[in-house]
């Protein structure tokens, strides 16, 4: 049986004000609703090493939520880093930031970490995903451009994959292109399928 198939007794909820994890949930064949739209402070401990921080703030986002549960409903919550040298990328507060984060990427390998949370009333299951980025040396001529042009402010690390950059500047990746696109969308269907199955 598809999963597909499987979820239909179940509602799916997305957690995620993203438009490009509702692509890739679409994309996918998953039946999903929106969760209604909440605010959760995305603050994590210093002392957390940077890869764990995703995983960590998915569950807040999870456990943030307003509503109950329903018997059959499955919350997901999902949280995308940039990493670069231990340190934690996140979406930059303004253009100088933006341009900083990128000067800092630039002919270099960075990985990015999306961890991802699904709880029902009875369990919860936090797992993730790291892809290996590696972007050609950028000019500030091209860095400007992008800030310009596109829409860098919503995204970890100051870049999107689907945009320009990622055609111009994304020399390889080592892991999965939709993890860095902000959802591991291959891991979330097979563990959404064990979750299902346990």
């Amino acid at each position: 049986m598809l999963l597909k198939d499987k979820l239909e007794p179940y509602r799916l909820l997305l957690a995620s004000q993203s438009p490009r994890r509702r692509e890739l949930m679409t994309g996918c064949g998953l039946p999903y609703v929106m969760a209604p739209k909440y605010d959760c402070a995305e603050i994590y401990p210093d002392s957390l090493p940077a890869e764990e921080v995703p995983c960590y703030l998915s569950r807040l986002k999870s456990e943030a939520c307003p509503e109950p549960l329903g018997a059959r409903d499955i919350l997901l919550t999902a949280d995308t880093v940039v990493v670069c040298d231990g340190e934690v990328f996140g979406k930059p507060r303004d253009r100088a930031a933006a341009a900083a984060m990128l000067r800092r990427l630039s002919g270099r390998r960075h990985t990015v970490v999306s961890g991802v949370t699904l709880r029902s009333p009875e369990r919860l299951h936090t797992f993730s995903a790291e892809s290996g980025v590696f972007f050609r040396v950028l000019t500030d001529e091209e860095i400007a451009y992008y800030l310009d042009n596109f829409r860098p402010y919503d995204k970890a690390g100051s870049y999107g994959i689907q945009e320009w950059i990622g055609y111009a500047a994304i020399e390889r990746i080592e892991g999965s292109f939709y993890n860095v696109m902000g959802l591991p969308i291959q891991k979330v269907y097979v563990e959404l399928e064990k979750f299902l199955d346990r």
